[in-house]
């Protein structure tokens, strides 16, 4: 996929209390939080077009998110 930066993914990693990440970990953890990502906008997406609308509004976001926690 690789359409984020890893450099958000690694930021995110060090927020988190990371000191150091290797390059594996910060792969494969940028491979899944894409993966959720596109699962959740996918979701939205069909949340709005399901509303008869072509805007993904910010309740759309947070009730898609709710499906994959």
């Amino acid at each position: 996929m690789a359409e984020i930066s890893l450099s958000i993914f690694e930021r995110i990693l060090k927020k988190a209390g990371a000191g150091r990440v290797s390059k594996g970990a910060l792969d494969e953890f940028a491979k899944i939080m894409e993966e959720k990502i596109v699962s959740v906008a996918k979701e939205a997406n069909a949340l709005a077009k399901h509303a008869g609308r072509k805007t993904i509004t910010d309740e759309d976001v947070r009730i898609a998110r709710k499906k994959f926690e």
